[in-house]
């Protein structure tokens, strides 16, 4: 049986189980290699681990993962001067080849969404800085 958070698949060696973290994970990796992804949009749990000194790689993911399939959903905060239909085309693309190719799963949709532009920086601002004021206002 092969198993997936709680859900068996037949299988002749034994289970194996793919926790909703590492889809996430795999995810996040996908959408921020995507040119035109200023970063990810996350929520309390990736500044609690940002100030921990760890990377936390599925910031801005949500997952549903089913018995057979996923589905997604993406936060992202874009590059300014980027086209947005582009760029979330492309995030999709990556998304479900990186989670099927990896994990065996369907990927039924990847729902991207854009919670804020970063802007080049002016004369004493920095990207982070832009960036940091986006994902606040998710909060």
């Amino acid at each position: 049986m092969v198993k997936i958070e709680g859900r068996s698949l037949p299988s002749e060696l034994g289970t194996v189980k793919i926790a909703d973290e590492v889809v996430s994970i795999i995810a996040g990796l996908a959408a921020t290699e995507v040119e035109g992804v200023a970063s990810m949009s996350g929520g309390i749990a990736g500044g609690i681990a940002e100030v921990l000194g760890r990377k936390y790689f599925s910031k801005g993911v949500k997952v549903e993962v089913g018995t057979e399939d996923t589905k997604v959903d993406i936060f992202i905060i874009v590059k300014y001067g980027e086209r947005i239909p582009d760029v979330a085309w492309d995030i999709q693309e990556s998304v479900k080849k990186a989670v099927e190719s990896m994990t065996g799963l369907k990927v039924s949709s990847v729902n991207i969404h854009v919670q804020g532009i970063q802007f080049p920086p002016n004369e004493g601002e920095d990207l982070e800085a832009t960036a940091k004021v986006a994902d606040e206002a998710d909060r």
